[in-house]
Order: structure tokens, then C-alpha cells, then sequence
């Protein structure tokens, strides 16, 4: 698969939806050496709690479960599945799995957990980049693609991603996409009042010392990220020939992003009662056309 230009997403301006992309040019490298340290601490963090994985806990939120509905004897595609929690939490629900990363020690822990958890012959781990997944895959089709949080914003071009997701759906397949509200990021740490561009379109660069996780400082500090409104998400996928089933907006997160937040009997994060409230997470489903 070549690269697509960079300018191959047709700009509609600001919050149009597909807008033209800049990639930082060793975005790549960048981030996946990080995540590639990223492994080592995640995997003993208590963030991750493998051992309570291993033990039968599943990471799938409840809303997740209910949105997609049965998944039993149906093959799934978990894009930029990292350590394979999500992944294999769909498999404990009767799925068929593949997972794909582009971090080889991120796919050797999911492969290790899977023999963990009796759980080998029902999945599948691959090394591969999002945008050579059909390169990775190939000829194969899936019954569902599964994106699960945190990872579209490691990606330069939503439009070029839509279509490789849209490619690898049989005829009458869904995507499922559950995601932090791209809002969520606009917030400063009083959770009150807007500190960032929503429309900014330039890549963040970031330099930072630790994982969003509990546990030691990173070696490989560096990664690029890149803003998606929620417009370009949806436009993405209906340019790519994919039906929009549903768009849920969510009031909950995973963890206390801003001090204000109150953890819910749940496990979950919320504003409190009388608190001006933002969405914080969305999901939402996209089906491709069933064929003839």
C-alpha cells in the first residue's frame, strides 16, 4: 500500500469534517518508540491490572457491550489493540479475534496474555500499522472493526483511515468506534473553562516524562498527536461509503481528568450535580453496505 499525500483529505474548513492533514514527518517513529516503552510500564501498572485480567475481569465498557450487541461466532478487527485487553475481552464474549499494533512488544504481552487466559485459539495478534492493515491482512475481511479509546488521535489522516477500515469490512459489517470526546480536550484543569482551539489543525508535539499510567518514567519521552473535531470523524467514514447507525454522546469518562470530576459507584468519572457538563466520551457505529 503507498502513502497517500498528506493534503489527501478534501478540506471542507474548519469543523467541515475532512480537512487537509499535515503530518510531522518523523511522526511514525516517534510514537512508536514511545509506545514501545509505554509496554514495559503499562503492563505492571495497577492502571492495566493484568493480573486482574487474567483472573476473568473484562476492560469493555457496559455501554460497549450494549451498543455492539452479540458478537459471538462473528470475526473482529481490533485496531491499535496495544497490550490486547480489549481485544480479548471480546473474545471471552464468543468472538473471533484479530488484533493489530504497530508496537511489537505491545503485541508480544497480548499474544503471552492470551495463552494466559486460555484464550490462543480464538485470537489472533498481528504487528502491523493502521494504514497498512490490509497489507498486514491480506484478503481478509471482518464482520466488525473495533476501535477502541485513545487512538485516533495518534493518527495523521482520518479520511485515508476510513477507507482502509471500510476495506476491511465484509458487505453488511460495522464499525464500532468508541472514543474520548474530542471536547473533553478543550477544558483547563478546572474543567470549567475552554483553554484549547477546537479547530486546530496542527500536530501537537509533546515531550513528556511519564504514561498516563501509574509507574516509572519513560526512556522515550517524545510522540506527535493530532486533533480530530468530531465533525471530520463522521464525515470520514460517510465519505468512505459507510452508513452512520448511530453517534452517542457520553457524560462519563474512564479517570479523573480534571480535579472536579467524581468517581460514580460505576468506576466511572462525571461532573458533579449543578456543574456545567461536556461530553466525554462518544461512541458510534457504521455499517457498509450489504452486498447487491
Amino acid at each position: 500500500m503507498t502513502e497517500d499525500s498528506p493534503g489527501d483529505g478534501r478540506g471542507d474548513g474548519p469543523g467541515g469534517g475532512a480537512r487537509r492533514e499535515r503530518p510531522a514527518g518523523d511522526w511514525r517513529e516517534l510514537n512508536r518508540e514511545n509506545w514501545d516503552d509505554r509496554v514495559r510500564v503499562h503492563a505492571a501498572s495497577a492502571f492495566y491490572d493484568l493480573p486482574g485480567f487474567r483472573a476473568g475481569a473484562s476492560t469493555l465498557r457496559p455501554f460497549e457491550r450494549a451498543e455492539l450487541g452479540e458478537v459471538a461466532g462473528r470475526r473482529l478487527l481490533h485496531l491499535q489493540c496495544h497490550m490486547g485487553q480489549d481485544t480479548l475481552s471480546w473474545a471471552r464474549l464468543g468472538a473471533e479475534v484479530t488484533g493489530l499494533d504497530f508496537s511489537a512488544p505491545a503485541i508480544a504481552q497480548a499474544r503471552a496474555l492470551a495463552r494466559d487466559t486460555g484464550l490462543a485459539d480464538r485470537s489472533r495478534f498481528v504487528v502491523g500499522d493502521v494504514y497498512e492493515a490490509q497489507d498486514a491482512l491480506p484478503g481478509e475481511s471482518f464482520d466488525i472493526v473495533y476501535t477502541g479509546l485513545g487512538a485516533l488521535v495518534w493518527l495523521p489522516e482520518l479520511p485515508r483511515w476510513a477507507r482502509i477500515v471500510a476495506g476491511l469490512l465484509a458487505p453488511g459489517g460495522v464499525l464500532y468506534l468508541a472514543e474520548f470526546h474530542p471536547l473533553s480536550d478543550l477544558l483547563g484543569e478546572d474543567g470549567r473553562s475552554v483553554e484549547v482551539d477546537y479547530f486546530a489543525e496542527e500536530p501537537r508535539r509533546e515531550d513528556y516524562p511519564h504514561t498516563y499510567t501509574d509507574g516509572p518514567p519513560l526512556e522515550k519521552t517524545r510522540h506527535v498527536e493530532f486533533p480530530h473535531s468530531l465533525g471530520e470523524v463522521v464525515t470520514s467514514l460517510a465519505r468512505a461509503g459507510l452508513r452512520i447507525e448511530f453517534l452517542h454522546e457520553h457524560p462519563e469518562t474512564l479517570f479523573p481528568r480534571y480535579p472536579v470530576l467524581r468517581r460514580t459507584p460505576e468506576g466511572t468519572y462525571v461532573f458533579p450535580p449543578g456543574h456545567p457538563r461536556v461530553p466525554l466520551m462518544f461512541s458510534l457505529r457504521a455499517a457498509k453496505p450489504a452486498a447487491g
